[in-house]
């Protein structure tokens, strides 16, 4: 098979049936068309220059506030999810003036409740080959070379994963196999790793909690491929770091509460916000605005146009973490069809097991709760595959997040709703962006830059460059880096009654700042030594209270909830834990933000109100990987 070239070097849109709505699903220009050239090592030197800080939130939110109507950006972003950010990133690395506004936090909503992995999409695959649709092929295609991309430009957030895919009769071996060999080619020269058969014995030493056995059927051994995976939620905020440290002005904890109309009322020119931190509004203009608001992109429309037709078809996907126990490290599990048709999975991550996943019909809220029936249900569907008592107890924690699915009218379930994005301008100078998937979302943003380029008519002085651009702390990164820290650094820690002590900047820790902060992971560990504020903040667990006032002075958190669930992923690793820590963590937040007694027992009450949401089991206990 001759593998397709990047659907970005033909530039084609296809005007829908809906009017005005414009579909792209290609690039109007090839990021690596620019080859090395002198504009993209400049900016690359600006955002991974050794001393470079992002500007502080009042000056990014001064920025916006002057971007009045005679001197308006040339794109505002509407949300702070990986689309929006990334979107951001896009737009300022072309030499556009941009602004972002997130009503949260960066990756507060969807983008930081994902399944962890960066993947092609196997199912797409097995669709397009039996239904002959080469709609679904294309969007395999695409997002195995995006998958690729992405693991390269944050090599400390993203790597390689061996998933094990089990098989209970040689039918199934051969199916597999083959379709996991079909999925390889494809990959072509984005392959990460060839996929492979192993017997039962290998199998089970590979994976020492998988049965043997399942519905009378024995193991005959598993196929196992290789997907990515990634801390969604940091590779998020480094988004958000990149395009400030590019000269985006971006602000997280802003709302949008109007969007501005020209005299006419023709045209979207600017819209109100409110900072949600001191509760000042403000206009910014802008020639276009990218609404990316992920599930909330309809209301944001609705702005604009009261009776604008809903085109979000909402669906919850949960997932829960257990202990490391469940799962060996560095090798996942995914069942391709349980006993009601749906894909489950285990996954090793950041020293736990994410399982799940639920995909079903729901409401847009700002913080989903998953139901007891669906953490049942993935505690029921792995429990037939693993020689390990499967109980609700080790539930450390559960959440719900919510995939804004383009809406498809004729679909009768979510399952059949494609996962592909679609651009369009409902309305002159407002242009949304919805659909995708987390892989695919520097092409995602390629895609709403270029249209918010045509409908503003605006004059970029670079083609796309994303394709080509490390995030902040990726560029030099090795996975060795963390030997760095761990031979040249101390861990400072101050004692209950005062007393400065050394302690050792162990492996663990070393390693979790390396592939946290890829090569920033020295300035953390730097005020870890020279601030005294070495201590881990949750028993079992390697996050540092260093982590607290760096995140704060240098990735805009701003909240507890912030930390825990962002700049750290505590809340979602294990939510007593993370309660656990709060106290601690808002103590050193007070410092750095000088916030009074009465803000800080705020943000004790909205982090322990949030952390409920996580619908962890109350008695889940955690002793380093043994069973309670």
């Amino acid at each position: 098979m001759t593998r397709l070239r990047k659907l970005g070097a033909v530039a084609t849109a296809t005007a829908s049936a809906y009017g005005s709505v414009l579909f792209l699903h290609s690039s109007l220009v090839s990021a690596g068309d620019n080859g090395g050239g002198s504009p993209l090592e400049a900016l690359r030197k600006k955002v991974h220059d050794p001393g470079a800080v992002v500007p502080a939130r009042e000056a990014q939110q001064s920025a916006l506030s002057a971007a009045g109507k005679s001197n308006p950006l040339d794109v505002l972003v509407i949300g702070g999810g990986a689309t929006g950010s990334g979107t951001a990133l896009d737009a300022v690395t072309r030499g556009l003036r941009v602004g972002l506004v997130e009503r949260e936090d960066f990756a507060s909503g969807t983008s930081s409740r994902s399944t962890k992995l960066l993947h092609g999409g196997v199912r797409y695959l097995e669709k397009a080959v039996f239904n002959l649709d080469y709609g679904q092929f294309k969007l395999v295609l695409h997002a195995l070379e995006e998958r690729k991309q992405v693991i390269e430009n944050a090599p400390h957030l993203c790597h390689a994963l061996p998933c094990m895919t089990p098989c209970f009769s040689w039918f199934e071996v051969v199916y597999y196999w083959m379709g996991l060999k079909m999925y390889d080619l494809v990959a072509g020269r984005q392959l990460l790793h060839l996929s492979r058969y192993y017997s039962t014995k290998e199998s089970v030493e590979l994976f020492p909690t998988l049965a043997r056995v399942v519905n009378d059927r024995s193991l005959r051994g598993t196929v196992v491929y290789y997907d990515g995976q990634m801390n969604d939620a940091r590779l998020n905020v480094g988004l958000a770091c990149t395009a400030a440290l590019a000269g985006a002005a971006v602000l997280n904890h802003a709302e949008v509460v109007s969007l501005l109309k020209d005299d006419d009322g023709k045209r979207i020119i600017g819209a109100r916000i409110r900072d949600n931190l001191t509760g000042k509004e403000f206009d910014t203009y802008a020639k276009v605005i990218v609404n990316a608001g992920g599930p909330f992109c309809d209301s944001i429309r609705k702005m604009a146009n009261k009776n604008a037709q809903e085109m979000i078809s909402p669906s919850s996907g949960v997932h829960i973490i257990l202990p490391d126990y469940y799962s060996p490290e560095g090798m996942g599990l995914i069942v391709p069809k349980t006993k009601d048709g749906r894909v489950v999975f285990m996954l090793p991550w950041l020293g736990r097991t994410v399982a799940g996943t639920t995909d079903s019909s729901t409401s847009i809220t700002y913080l989903p709760e998953p139901h007891e029936d669906e953490i049942q249900f993935i505690l029921d569907a792995i429990s037939d595959y693993l020689n390990v008592k499967v109980r609700r107890v080790d539930v450390l924690s559960a959440w719900s997040g919510i995939r804004p699915l383009a809406l498809d009218p004729t679909a009768k379930n979510t399952e059949s709703i494609s996962r592909d994005h679609v651009v369009w301008e409902d309305y002159p100078g407002l242009v949304t962006i919805t659909g995708g998937k987390w892989t695919t979302y520097r092409s995602m943003a390629e895609d709403a830059v270029n249209a918010a380029i045509k409908s503003g008519k605006l004059t970029p002085t670079s083609i796309c460059v994303t394709n080509n651009l490390r995030l902040v702390g990726g560029e030099g990164w090795e996975p060795s880096s963390f030997t760095v820290l761990a031979q040249q650094y101390k861990r400072m820690k101050s004692t209950y009654s005062g007393k400065v002590v050394p302690g050792v900047m162990d492996s663990a820790v070393a390693k979790h700042l390396s592939q946290a902060y890829g090569t920033l992971a020295e300035r953390v560990a730097t005020i870890a030594q020279n601030e005294n504020l070495g201590k881990r903040l949750a028993h079992g667990y390697p996050y540092l209270e260093a982590e607290v006032a760096y995140c704060a002075r240098n990735e805009y958190c701003e909240s507890a909830i912030d930390f825990i669930a962002r700049r750290t992923r505590l809340a979602f690793l294990e939510t007593n834990a993370a309660r656990k820590a709060l106290p601690r963590v808002i103590e050193i937040l007070a410092n750095e933000h000088k916030w009074d007694n009465s803000k800080q027992k705020e943000e004790l009450e909205k982090a322990t109100e949030f952390l409920k949401t996580f619908k962890s089991s109350k008695n889940a206990q955690f002793h380093d990987g043994k069973h309670s």
